[in-house]
């Protein structure tokens, strides 16, 4: 069969023939229909990501849509190394095999639901947001933040900032539900204003920090106190993604002035609440209330396709 193949950390894929895979006890065998390229893969195959194999070659792709034995379609992911979702084939748990809506075509539902139930989770499961409260989504322009916004305000958020480099993304976002947007690419003192402008006197009740590194500096200078005040809401802040740097510098001051939590995305969340978001995901998605920017790129086009820069689109390769 057909696949993308990996032979060397830190180099791309390419469309190779590689042995057929057998599925073991608790796998089934899916005839791959779209898997979609994401920063994780990248990040895998670069052996920068702490579960980057360790045994070459393997099939890149970490999920994807497919059919099973029985013509069941469905969203897979946990393929067994030395395969993957870029594949004309694959294994995978049968518990990781979701069931997709018929009125989802295979393009929407292999790029949606990685970066769907990531935001997800990260609104609902960590930062517990609640109708009413004020969200700001650092790094609104890539794929899983566009989502975020569009989630938050679905999930009841009084307002929704985005903050984001790619104008062309930002201006879509005040028609996905954002109020108010942030170009990152100012400079650090009009940056650091536009923060707190938007912050206002009530602050912000969420953050969503896809990017880290210099922005969220800038981001937590803004709503430093310069001043005792006295403290009327909590800031949870939900660290998920380093595109911008992966440390920052934090100043006592920051966690001295401010009632702000830094939470992390804690890994893989218990089954159920993995299922539950899959299944929100895919509903809303199946009715039209989250929508989502992607590109069709033949698996024979995968080692183009994995130097193109990130553009707000997700690339689905089709076997």
């Amino acid at each position: 069969m057909q696949a993308a193949v990996l032979r060397k950390l830190g180099t791309s894929p390419r469309c190779e023939e590689f042995a057929e895979p057998t599925a073991g006890n608790g796998e089934a065998l899916v005839r791959v229909r779209a898997a979609s390229l994401k920063a994780v893969d990248r990040q895998l195959a670069a052996g920068s990501h702490y579960a980057s194999p360790r045994e070459l070659p393997v099939i890149c792709g970490t999920d994807g849509v497919g059919e099973l034995d029985d013509g069941s379609r469905v969203f897979f992911g946990g393929s067994r190394r030395p395969y993957g979702a870029m594949a004309e084939r694959t294994v995978a748990p049968r518990a990781f095999c979701f069931p997709v809506p018929p009125e989802l075509d295979d393009e929407t539902a292999a790029a949606l639901p990685n970066p769907g139930v990531s935001a997800w989770l990260a609104l609902t499961h960590r930062a517990k947001l609640a109708p009413g409260e004020t969200v700001l989504v650092m790094g609104a322009t890539g794929v899983t933040g566009q989502l975020a916004v569009q989630i938050a305000k679905r999930l009841g958020a009084k307002r929704v900032i985005a903050a984001g480099r790619n104008t062309r993304v930002l201006a879509r976002l005040q028609e996905l539900g954002a109020e108010a947007t942030i170009r990152l690419d100012q400079d650090t003192n009009t940056l650091k204003g536009a923060f707190a402008a938007e912050a206002g006197d009530a602050g912000f009740d969420v953050i969503i920090d896809y990017l880290w590194g210099t922005p969220t500096e800038t981001l937590l200078a803004a709503i430093t106190k310069s001043e005792f005040a006295a403290v009327t809401r909590e800031t949870r802040l939900v660290q998920v993604g380093e595109s911008a740097g992966p440390a920052i510098s934090l100043p006592a001051s920051v966690l001295r002035s401010t009632a702000l939590t830094i939470l992390g995305t804690a890994g893989i969340p218990p089954r159920e609440v993995l299922l539950d978001a899959m299944q929100q995901v895919m509903a809303r998605a199946a009715r039209g209330e989250l929508r989502i920017e992607s590109q069709r790129v033949a698996l024979t086009e995968i080692e183009k396709a994995w130097e193109r820069p990130e553009s707000g689109r997700r690339i689905v390769v089709i076997p």
